[in-house]
């Protein structure tokens, strides 16, 4: 195990968001004598009003993002925190006390606001000494008694395999309930792995995958990127040594190098920005480990301009779009890099503009551009924005004593979601655990404007529940960039999606749709609704018994029967429409691949017997006869207007459909002389109808009326087939 990541020598503030390569970092403040600090607590004396000693780099860090905070709760804190541990010591032979004092410090850096460190002070009390969650509330109030209670739960969770899912539920719906739990967890895990070197390897290794496997996708779920970012570089330095031995041999290369182009292009850069008078400052973020590590996988060579990336920083939402400008205007942008999480921020709050610009030797510096709040919100997600809790008391609901959480990122509330939804813990389980191996995002579109945040590659039916819950149920199909598609189309981030609802109350979902399902959300209320009607799990997409018997005869297409021609249809001389030909006395029929009706352009050919076989001028089998020297015979249409026209309609799945797509031909007079209904293909199914209509004039209506039935989008005439008349 490497003895840095394991207790590195100077971690400096936690908002930094990276393990200090060795020579890439900037000066930060050496790390805390905590052994001492444990062994002032237990000597040193405290007045009633002073603070104690122990806990100064607490309060300097604690007043730097919250100047006017009251800090008598911290030191009551504190107090009580000492004396209930006193006696108590780590495995390395520190002071049990310097544990509480480093989560709660790794917080105050972040921007935690009191309540939290307070919390985080008295996090192990109620667990490990003789302190009641009684007493916390009586001394310290409800909110903080109901998160030291959070993460005194938290701490009988087993996180490994053999966790049972119902145990991990609770867990995650106590978060849920306050974010300041996970955020005081989260801390409280980057200490212990901090100091992990006092374990034996085997323990290490267990407690680096349960932190690779949960906590840290729940850390980026939560925004809290500072935490993120040195719990990855702490655990691959003990689940993969010789890569993490290697990346370190990259960067100390790197930062042996005579050049800089991050420097130089930083240089650039502000010198463009104070020509162009845009306040900003700029700084160059060095690569975690981690981040090196997966460059060097993509890229191969690693370039001076590979290692870090540059940060731009401004006071307002507009300077960083005129940063962007300038930037686009003055030097080479790489287009393709540009991305904008300002107008759509991602699923954890996460809000900045992403570039890049090339350099004269072809190096690709990445650019980010923010204001200093989303820098703030970028390192520290949910820890950043404060009591979530703290709104006025006329907006909270006395009625049912909810607790409002006005600022919980939506993944967040989507759990909650989930987890009520879910018909059992391992239902929910599963899908959690899929969703957290998402490491990316995209964003589509609504018709409307809005958006829908999903993970990279998200189905339409995983759209449809996250636009409508359990009402995606009716869902029927979708149109994406304005063109038809299936449920099962994956998206791509930017698409535009317009999901089509049916009106029938009692539409169902598919069985099939689990198999292009991605999101929990859109899994567990499928596989809710699938349990709980088993006897309907697998509805048949169109049932012939649904047509009335009146109106349609089903018959299957003979395997000698050319495609095109209608199925059960003598191809015998038409009873439809009269057609004249310039040979008297020879007997007419239309032909069956094409099913010409007035007014089509049609041409006739003679046939064996002395019959003359009428086609659309544009049917394929003319083109083949022509070429074959058929001679063609003169054919018009007479003044009857009776037809037979073989009619296909498009349709997505749907209960009922057969008999409501019925129904309407009916009702607009048509007579269904045969029928054929296609398998279903990726929920949508193709009809073939030949129908005998009164009036050739009727047919433009019945197309529309057969298009305005629900599920149906698209009805065209047969399309001529090249088998011969």
């Amino acid at each position: 195990m490497n003895a840095e990541a394991a207790n590195p020598a100077t971690p400096g503030p936690a908002t930094s968001g990276h393990v200090a390569p060795t020579g890439t970092r900037r000066k930060a403040r050496p790390r805390l004598d905590l052994r001492r600090l444990g062994r002032a607590a237990l000597l040193g004396p405290a007045s009633r009003d002073r603070l104690p000693d122990a806990i100064g780099h607490v309060v300097d860090a604690h007043r730097a993002h919250h100047p006017d905070a009251a800090l008598d709760p911290l030191r009551r804190a504190y107090l009580l925190a000492e004396s209930s541990h006193r006696g108590q010591m780590r495995k390395s032979g520190e002071p049990y006390i310097t544990h509480p004092l480093a989560v709660t410090l790794i917080l105050a850096e972040l921007g935690a606001e009191t309540t939290t460190l307070t919390a985080s002070l008295l996090h192990d009390t109620v667990e490990d000494t003789e302190v009641t969650l009684d007493q916390v509330r009586e001394q310290f109030g409800a909110e903080v008694s109901y998160i030291v209670d959070g993460v005194t739960k938290l701490e009988k969770v087993d996180y490994g395999a053999a966790a049972e899912p119902e145990t991990f539920r609770k867990m995650l719906v106590a978060t849920g309930n306050d974010v300041r739990v996970m955020s005081i967890k989260l801390a409280d895990r980057l200490h212990n792995m901090r100091t992990l070197g006092v374990m034996r390897p085997a323990k290490q290794e267990r407690i680096a995958k349960v932190t690779r496997d949960v906590l840290i996708p729940l850390a980026e779920r939560l925004g809290v990127q500072a935490l993120k970012t040195e719990l990855e570089d702490l655990v691959f330095a003990i689940l993969h040594p010789e890569e993490n031995e290697h990346t370190r041999e990259l960067i100390l290369r790197n930062a042996s190098r005579p050049d800089d182009p991050l420097a130089e292009v930083a240089d650039e850069v502000r010198t463009v920005l104070r020509e162009a008078d845009i306040p900003a400052e700029v700084r160059i973020r060095p690569r975690h480990f981690v981040s090196v590590h997966r460059v060097s996988r993509k890229r191969g060579r690693m370039r001076g301009a590979d290692f870090g990336r540059l940060l731009v920083l401004v006071n307002e939402d507009a300077d960083c779009y005129g940063v962007l400008g300038e930037l686009h205007t003055c030097l080479t942008p790489v287009v393709s890099e540009f991305k904008d999480f300002i107008a759509v921020p991602k699923f954890n709050l996460y809000q900045s503009l992403h570039t890049a610009v090339a350099r004269d030797d072809g190096q690709v510096v990445e650019v980010l551009i923010r204001t200093h709040q989303m820098h703030k919100v970028a390192e520290a997600g949910v820890v950043a924005l404060g009591n979530p809790y703290a709104v006025p008391a006329e907006e909270q609901s006395a009625s049912d004593g909810e607790r409002v959480d006005p600022t919980r990122p939506g993944w967040l509330s989507r759990l909650l979601e989930w987890q009520r939804g879910a018909p059992d813990p391992d239902t929910f389980w599963s899908t959690l655990r899929e969703d957290l191996a998402q490491d990316r995002e995209i964003t589509v579109f609504r018709p409307d404007g809005g958006t829908i945040g999903l993970p990279d590659g998200a189905t339409c039916v995983d759209a449809a529940y996250a636009q409508y819950g359990e009402d995606a149920h009716a869902c029927i199909g979708a149109r994406v960039n304005g063109r038809l598609a299936t449920l099962s189309t994956t998206l791509r981030d930017g698409d535009t999606v317009q999901l089509l609802m049916g009106q029938d109350p009692a539409s169902e979902p598919s069985r099939q749709w689990l198999d292009h399902a991605h999101t929990p959300a859109a899994r567990i209320a499928i596989q809710r609704w699938l349990t709980a009607h088993p006897e309907r799990s697998d509805p048949p997409a169109v049932r012939p018994e649904d047509a009335r018997p009146e109106e349609a005869r089903w018959a299957p297409r003979p395997a000698d029967e050319p495609a095109g021609q209608a199925p059960g249809a003598a191809p015998g001389p038409s009873t439809g429409a009269q057609v004249l030909a310039d040979r008297p006395g020879a007997t007419v029929r239309l032909a069956g691949c094409c099913t010409p009706v007035p007014p089509d352009g049609v041409t006739g050919f003679a046939v064996r017997g002395g019959a003359v076989t009428v086609h659309r001028v544009e049917c394929a089998a003319v083109t083949r006869m022509k070429n074959a020297g058929r001679a063609e015979v003169g054919v018009h249409w007479g003044e009857g207007a009776e037809c037979r026209v073989t009619l296909v309609a498009e349709s997505f799945v749907r209960p009922h459909l057969l008999a409501d797509l019925t129904e309407a031909m009916a009702l607009e007079g048509a007579e269904i002389v045969s029928a054929t209904v296609e398998p279903p293909t990726h929920q949508q199914v193709r009809h073939t109808y030949t129908v005998q209509l009164p009036d050739a004039a009727h047919l433009p209506a019945l197309m529309r009326a057969m298009r305005n039935v629900a599920g149906v989008y698209d009805v065209s005439r047969a399309k001529p087939q090249t088998q011969g008349a």
